[in-house]
């Protein structure tokens, strides 16, 4: 699963160290070894074997960080680092990140356990690593200079606390935290209830939400970018080549989202009505749950939110703002609908005959062009279905639910075939007449006839 290798010498022998509980015991130990990932598919974990049982979160085309046990504590081993990340097939990012991957690997563990989190610094400036949302001393806190000193490029520093509350928190720099988080450095902290009867799912999918700005044919992220990002992603992954949250009926489904982008996201599912169940705050009780379809994730916030699997299909889940499902947007383009481009369109064509005219009656021609691309860069609306070109990029993917899915099973189970009468079909027969308005006024409905 695993692409392993050791990390030696000098970084961890010379180790500045946050940490001195139990150091003592540990410090001619050596580190853990350090897991790298260079694959962006998703990963899956074996439930434990161990300690309380609990459904493994899955992290879309991510990774789960192996752990090791020293004297009763889960140690694990993060290595800050500049990366490749595919973000979809045919573009590759030049990131930084942990691990081999942004966004980073996941961190799981249990409610009370006590970790010990190595971190070491191959960037090329100092960081650290602020545990978001989690409960602990202040001098693990990770604000560089204010909780510890920063970590310099080449060392090791060690984090160490208990795990004292459940729920879905998320890891990053607070260390020219601009720069780094722009450049993909984040990752999400999974903390399962040490009671295995306390909220059980079947599956457990979680996202991350984050974006960047890479101008076509480039590899490296605009990090002075405030808001106008033209790459939206989760996991650093963008739609066609998001995995799809695949599911057997009847499962019990729960999805994480956290926020470390510079807005807000309203995630909507389709086919489907919720319960929010998880903020970044703690569990919701169940008196005080609420139903939805789309749930807004704001700036550095987590929500988590619950479903029975009851309805077969193949039903999308995306951000609801429609530029965030595209890829590539150039948001400066001019508007073309309406526009009679043809007379244009001769006189370009007589020294570039490859000009693809578009934009007069949408957008949509996007979706089955094949126009010649930079290098390095991914169409603004791309992905086919069953019926079609499905139009989107970005944050979008699909929840695939069938029967007979096993429930280690995550392989994607292609797309579903509507049965006889439930697929829209085009009308061929005669057209009732419409009642049309010819204004703006407000009418009123009359009552329905209570004879009739």
């Amino acid at each position: 699963m695993f692409n392993r290798r050791q990390l030696l010498g000098a970084g961890a022998a010379g180790a500045a160290l946050v940490s001195s509980r139990s150091w003592g015991q540990t410090a001619n130990m050596g580190l853990p070894e350090a897991a790298f990932m260079d694959s962006a598919a998703t990963q899956i974990t074996p439930r434990p074997t161990s300690g309380p049982d609990y459904t493994p979160v899955v992290t879309l085309n991510g990774w789960t960080l192996p752990h090791r046990m020293n004297n009763g504590v889960k140690e694990f081993h993060l290595v800050a680092e500049p990366v490749e990340r595919e973000l979809a097939e045919g573009m590759v990012a030049h990131l930084w990140g942990y691990n081999g991957q942004s966004t980073g690997p996941t961190i799981e563990a249990v409610e009370g356990d006590r970790v010990r989190i190595f971190v070491t610094n191959k960037l090329p400036e100092h960081t650290t690593i602020h545990w978001h949302g989690l409960i602990l001393p202040s001098g693990m806190d990770g604000v560089g200079g204010l909780s510890h000193p920063a970590i310099p490029p080449g060392k090791t520093y060690v984090y160490e606390f208990d795990l004292i509350k459940s729920g879905t928190f998320m890891y990053h720099p607070h260390a020219d935290e601009m720069v780094q988080m722009a450049m993909g450095m984040m990752g999400m902290f999974i903390v399962h209830p040490k009671d295995p009867t306390f909220r059980p799912v079947d599956r457990d999918f979680l996202i991350m939400l984050n974006a960047f700005d890479i101008d076509p044919g480039t590899y490296v992220p605009r990090i002075m970018t405030m808001t106008d990002f033209n790459l939206w992603t989760w996991n650093s992954r963008i739609f066609p080549d998001i995995d799809p949250l695949v599911v057997n009926k009847g499962d019990r489904v729960r999805v994480r989202v956290g926020n470390l982008t510079m807005t807000n996201h309203p995630i909507h599912m389709h086919g489907y009505d919720f319960k929010v169940t998880c903020t970044d705050g703690g569990w919701v009780p169940e008196s005080a749950q609420w139903p939805e379809v789309s749930i807004d994730i704001p700036v550095g916030a987590m929500r988590a939110y619950e479903f029975t699997a009851d309805h077969l299909g193949d039903w999308a889940i995306h951000c609801h703002k429609s530029h965030h499902t595209m890829n590539a947007m150039g948001h400066d383009v001019p508007t073309f609908i309406g526009v009679n481009k043809a007379e244009l369109t001769r006189k370009i064509r007589s020294f570039q005959p490859e000009y693809m005219p578009m934009g007069t009656a949408g957008m949509a021609d996007m979706g089955t062009m094949e126009m010649e691309l930079p290098d390095n860069t991914v169409p603004m609306m791309t992905g086919w279905g069953p019926h079609g070109p499905i139009e989107m990029g970005g944050m979008f993917s699909v929840v695939k639910v069938r029967e007979g899915i096993a429930p280690d099973d995550y392989a994607d189970p292609g797309w579903y075939q509507n049965p006889p009468g439930e697929q829209a079909y085009e009308w061929t027969g005669e057209l009732p007449e419409f009642t049309r308005v010819n204004d703006a006024r407000t009418r009123l409905t009359p009552k329905p006839d209570s004879k009739g």
